[in-house]
């Protein structure tokens, strides 16, 4: 008995001194499998852009292979809803973006996930500005002005969007909370109809992303008078934002990326990811790649990038309530 014991005794003190051996062996495991980058929408968008532009250097840190996969349809809610239900082991990560991540839960009735509650923050990949544009034509150059037209009881306006539900739409739907004006929102499907109905003078303005319509600015056919956020954008510095405008601090309203995992990841998994992709984004050929295609890159720690997260969801559910729009 006294052997047994002294055998069992000794099993404990060992197994306690392997014990802190074994956590990290296991950690290390990851991954075991080839990661997937899910983007909800088709190849060629901007979440597209960022996890190409990001799969091939996360395949060399991660030591694994790293694959976009596109999963398109019903507003990102398919690709979304396919993460949400993959394992939490860190293979299967979402390129999400504003829509899907942030505004669906509001806007879409009896969707299948609640971002807020089933995706895991991970990092913030970039954030590209949209532009407040108006036809070359507009009497207006500034947002105090277009501000002071749109107050007038005597002329009602339109505004273009991508489509419902989409942060250049809120945008709209927010100065017209703020001038009080008569506007209609006229939706499209896609940024390029909305755009050439701008041009050609159909609407009275429109919030694309400032990367498409920067070549517009520079020959003259449309007026940028302000970026949509509350600050200036580092991509263009000599550009005012919307939110300099007097009344106007409380207006922000972008196109960001970042990356999400399921709930229920390990932590030391999402802090392993985010690590990564914030080196990766600090390197330059990455950043020269993001201002081209006009995204300001903002690293974040998993708490930011989830306070951030949050504070996007309560703005536009806000936004929502207080507009009182509803799905056209």
């Amino acid at each position: 008995m006294e052997l047994l014991a002294r055998s069992g005794i000794a099993a404990a003190i060992l197994a306690g001194i392997l014990m802190p051996a074994v956590l990290p062996a296991r950690a290390q495991v990851y991954p075991s499998a080839t990661v997937h980058l899910v983007v909800a929408y088709s190849p060629g968008g901007t979440g597209d852009f960022i996890a190409r532009v990001i799969s091939d250097k996360l395949a060399v840190g991660l030591g694994r292979s790293v694959v976009v996969d596109n999963r398109p349809g019903a507003s990102g809610a398919i690709g979304t809803q396919s993460v949400v239900a993959a394992a939490p082991d860190g293979h299967t990560l979402l390129v999400g973006q504003t829509s899907e991540v942030a505004i669906n839960q509001h806007w879409i009735k009896n969707i299948s996930y609640d971002a807020d509650k089933d995706l895991q923050p991970i990092a913030l990949a970039s954030v590209v500005p949209l532009a407040l544009a108006v036809p070359a034509k507009a009497p207006y150059t500034t947002v105090a002005e277009l501000l002071a037209a749109l107050s007038s009881p005597d002329r009602s306006f339109t505004f273009a969007s991508a489509g419902t539900g989409t942060p250049g739409h809120f945008a709209g739907e927010f100065l017209k909370l703020k001038s009080k004006g008569k506007l209609t929102h006229v939706p499209y499907k896609g940024a390029g109809p909305a755009l050439n109905d701008l041009l050609g003078g159909h609407v009275d303005f429109y919030f694309p992303g400032f990367p498409a319509v920067a070549p517009h600015l520079k020959a003259g056919t449309l007026k940028i008078l302000a970026v949509s956020s509350a600050k200036r954008s580092a991509i263009a510095q000599d550009i005012p934002a919307v939110g300099e405008t007097a009344g106007m601090g409380d207006f922000d309203f972008t196109l960001w990326q970042g990356f999400f995992a399921p709930r229920g990841t390990p932590p030391d998994l999402v802090k392993r990811l985010n690590i990564e992709i914030n080196a990766i984004l600090a390197q330059p050929d990455v950043r020269e790649k993001m201002r081209e295609a006009g995204a300001d890159i903002i690293p974040m720690s998993v708490d930011e990038f989830a306070i951030f997260v949050k504070a996007e969801s309560q703005k536009y559910l806000r936004i929502i309530k207080d507009t009182g729009v509803t799905p056209e």
